[in-house]
């Protein structure tokens, strides 16, 4: 089975809010969106999940009335997808330009730099 096409940053907020929500139909989608953007319809929100679904990013149940989206593809294998995608383009394919331009460049906090950390000292080899 291919892989569905990397999402347009408007599917990607879409993706987000079905991540959070769970399954759910677009109407529950618009009202988790348009506290963030009021600009958006229910109109707008229901025509990209269509088109999503035809691009293979979401699953529709169409066995109610209305019918429920969900992601296609699990949070973590998206992440890893998107990431992959964006070290090889933006970074010359180095996983560490990437580690090192986000802890340069302020968007990691005091708290996630010390779980950082904690991680690479579990992952070092105990001699």
């Amino acid at each position: 089975m291919s892989t569905p096409p990397k999402p347009t940053p408007a599917e990607l907020e879409m993706l987000r809010l079905l991540y959070q929500l769970g399954p759910a139909t677009a109407k529950g989608v618009h009202a988790a969106a348009v506290g963030a953007r009021p600009d958006l319809t229910y109109a707008n929100v229901l025509r990209l999940l269509q088109v999503m679904h035809g691009k293979g990013l979401v699953t529709r149940d169409e066995s109610a009335r209305a019918h429920v989206y969900a992601p296609a593809q699990e949070q973590d294998s998206m992440q890893t997808s998107l990431l992959k995608d964006l070290i090889h383009k933006a970074f010359a394919g180095s996983g560490k330009a990437l580690v090192l331009a986000a802890l340069r460049g302020g968007h990691v906090s005091a708290r996630e730099r010390a779980e950082i950390s904690a991680l690479l000292d579990e992952e070092r080899p105990q001699d």
